[in-house]
């Protein structure tokens, strides 16, 4: 099991396919399996970087308090870790907060900037569909309740609606249209407060792009990221 040591933990990664790299940023209390079908897609014509964040999968779990500014650090250590100058970036939820932090403090490590399901700023509740909670059961390791509460508190704290405009990197804004979890609004927002991002909705709530909405999803994101 590759893990590199980074920022003081012990971070899980794998790496699957080869071409320009694409790192791929999960959300609260994800690992890299809930993924595994996005990423096999993209790995056809990128080298993907899937990581378990910090509190989360076979990643470490401090039990002290962690923000998204620290989480975006642990990717740019993993990065610098596999040889890495420069990345597309893809997060979802929690992971779109890593990835938009990551293209605002560190603008020279993102060529291609995706925010799945995400928004600027944290939200007041957290709510996890049945389809979600059904795949948590059969991930093979378990979040601590302790974790899960860490990695919440530093997605509900974090706030760059003011930054938005320091995004260099072209943006990719994906959201589903029935999300109750991040409401589509607040994608909106974070589509209109960054300079030439692009948004895209579609039908379904925040995992629309797991649904029957996968295949238009991927095949968005792979034009976009081509360019």
């Amino acid at each position: 099991m590759p893990t590199a040591q980074v920022n003081g933990i012990g971070i899980y990664y794998e790496v699957h396919g080869s071409g320009d790299p694409l790192v791929l940023i999960g959300g609260l209390g994800a690992d890299v399996s809930l993924a595994a079908p996005l990423t096999g897609r993209l790995a056809r014509r990128y080298r993907v970087v899937a990581l378990d964040n910090r509190g989360a999968g076979r990643t470490d779990k401090p039990d002290e308090p962690y923000s998204i500014e620290l989480m975006a650090a642990d990717t740019r250590g993993l990065l610098d870790a596999l040889g890495i100058g420069r990345a597309h970036l893809l997060g979802i939820s929690m992971g779109g907060r890593i990835a938009l932090e990551i293209a605002l403090s560190h603008p020279d490590r993102v060529d291609r900037l995706v925010l799945v399901s995400t928004s600027a700023a944290g939200v007041g509740t957290a709510r996890v569909s049945l389809a979600k909670r059904l795949r948590y059961r059969v991930r093979r390791d378990r979040q601590p309740p302790y974790a899960y509460l860490r990695q919440r508190q530093a997605s509900l704290s974090y706030d760059a609606t003011g930054r938005l405009g320091g995004v260099q990197a072209p943006a990719l804004v994906l959201h589903g249209r029935a999300d109750r979890s991040i409401p589509l609004p607040m994608g909106e927002a974070l589509h209109a407060g960054i300079p030439g991002a692009e948004l895209e909705v579609y039908p379904g709530g925040h995992m629309f792009f797991m649904s029957g909405a996968q295949q238009p999803f991927l095949e968005r994101v792979e034009g976009f990221l081509a360019g």
